[in-house]
């Protein structure tokens, strides 16, 4: 069979300018982002700012629309949305990136008023307005210092009052683009914002709820802290925070990186927001391993060495694991790798555990778990249960034959109708894996036969159950 041609600019240009033009006017007939970008590519003949004036019309558009776009209607709502902005990058940006950037920003501060207007569950259309703002990023590299100086500036009129989040987006994307004399001033014109409106709500009724904007503006301040280089700036912002809202790890970083280390240590240790979850925060993998990499910047190895290993032995981190090992001298890992397993072989939670191996990776011993534990695997893990069972199939059939009889006994044991289907094909699996399975397995795990029988005199009225199962067959 003829292999299809590839599509290229020569293989194009054999085409023909009119057939080529043929073929536009015809896909720009049925495909209306596709006939904005053509209308703003010919506007383009005329200068940047005929460009700017037909994306103006399409901004205006969006920000009187009211009414509510309809579920199915909205995909063609996200792609016209693609399109406006792919058209402000593409035709706008590498003539006038100034123009472009206040195309951007306007389109980005229509962000609310779109919301209200589509069901974005998806996060569908959120993801077009994340793509805005990385432009944004991405041309702010073109401006000169004036230019700079005025994008603060419009960023803070268009998005200045916006709860959304974006204005912090905006700002991360932007920085690290921008002068240090352009941060510096931004910073100022932000801290006297906070100290001004701050002044402002303390008049406020106590009683009376309201947004500040002041935490918003201050994580932009940090932002720019970050960019300058200004860790003391950026720890000043910090500690202005409740105790439980300061994200310590990341000072701690931020100091460890810069050779602070003490004060790293310090940070490290303080209780505050943790961005993790992990039942112990103390043993929490994150903030071990940053804990263990500023103890070695102290040149206190073995306490860096022992804090690994205890977190291992609680949570059973395989990349903490990963970590202790190579901090070991030579041919002491293997020992040290051993005794890891046999920890983990040993751990009074078995699903720890499991997932342990899997991460590893050690089959092997994940099959080992899931036969020394025969009835602890939960059949309500479909999530993850139907792909270990996958992996153990051709090595070990007998770890698989206990995990799919969990998943197959909790759809049947509660009559879970919707995943009958799942349920036939666990038991065709079974049957695959009979032989090998019975052949292993230890006293006190029936035989498939007795176990398909157990299943058709408990389950013999699930009639919709059998009729799949015979499908399958």
């Amino acid at each position: 069979m003829a292999r299809k041609p590839a599509l290229s600019i020569e293989k194009l240009n054999e085409l023909g300018i009119e057939k080529l033009a043929q073929m536009v006017l015809n896909e720009a007939e049925q495909n209306a982002g596709f006939r904005r970008q053509v209308k703003a590519a010919l506007a383009g003949k005329s200068g940047p700012e005929a460009i700017a004036k037909l994306i103006d019309r399409r901004i205006s558009g969006l920000e009187r629309a009211k009414s509510f776009v309809e579920w199915d209607k909205a995909r063609a709502f996200r792609d016209d949305l693609r399109s406006l902005i792919n058209t402000i990058e593409a035709e706008l940006g590498p003539v006038a990136p100034t123009l472009a950037l206040d195309r951007l920003l306007r389109f980005i501060a229509t962000h609310e008023r779109v919301f209200e207007r589509v069901d974005d569950s998806s996060g569908y259309v959120q993801d077009v307005y994340y793509q805005a703002i990385h432009m944004t990023g991405e041309l702010s590299q073109a401006l000169s210092r004036p230019e700079a100086d005025l994008l603060t500036e419009k960023i803070m009129v268009s998005l200045g009052e916006s709860t959304h989040g974006y204005l912090a987006d905006i700002t991360a994307a932007v920085v690290p683009h921008l002068p240090q004399n352009t941060l510096n001033c931004w910073d100022n014109d932000l801290k006297k914002a906070i100290a001004d409106r701050r002044a402002k709500e303390k008049t406020r009724k106590s009683d009376d709820w309201f947004y500040s904007m002041t935490s918003q503006w201050a994580g932009m301040r940090q932002t720019i802290a970050k960019a300058r280089g200004d860790i003391d700036l950026l720890i000043d912002l910090e500690e202005e925070k409740q105790p439980n809202a300061q994200d310590t790890l990341v000072i701690a970083a931020q100091l460890l990186e810069a050779g602070r280390a003490t004060e790293a240590l310090d940070w490290v240790r303080k209780p505050g927001h943790r961005t993790f979850n992990a039942a112990d925060d103390d043993l929490s993998p994150v903030r071990v391993s940053l804990e263990a990499r500023v103890l070695e910047a102290l040149d206190d190895k073995p306490a860096a060495q022992a804090l690994r290993w205890r977190c291992f032995e609680a949570v059973l981190s395989a990349d903490i694991l990963r970590e202790y090992l190579k901090h070991l001298p030579d041919f002491e890992d293997i020992e040290a790798e051993e005794r890891a397993h046999a920890l983990a072989l040993e751990n009074s939670a078995p699903e720890t555990a499991l997932l342990f191996f899997l991460n590893w990776p050690r089959l092997d011993l994940a099959a080992q778990l899931i036969e020394t534990h025969p009835q602890r695997w939960n059949g309500r893990d479909w999530h993850l249960l139907p792909k270990v069972a996958k992996l153990l199939e051709h090595e070990n059939p007998l770890a698989a034959t206990i995990l799919y009889r969990a998943l197959l006994d909790d759809i049947l044991d509660r009559a879970r109708s919707k995943a009958y289907s799942h349920g036939a094909k666990y038991l065709g699996q079974l049957a695959l894996l009979a032989r090998d399975a019975d052949l292993a397995r230890p006293i006190g795990i029936v035989d498939h036969a007795s176990y398909l029988a157990n299943i058709k005199k408990n389950h013999s009225r699930k009639s919709g159950f059998w009729a799949r199962a015979a499908q399958s067959c």
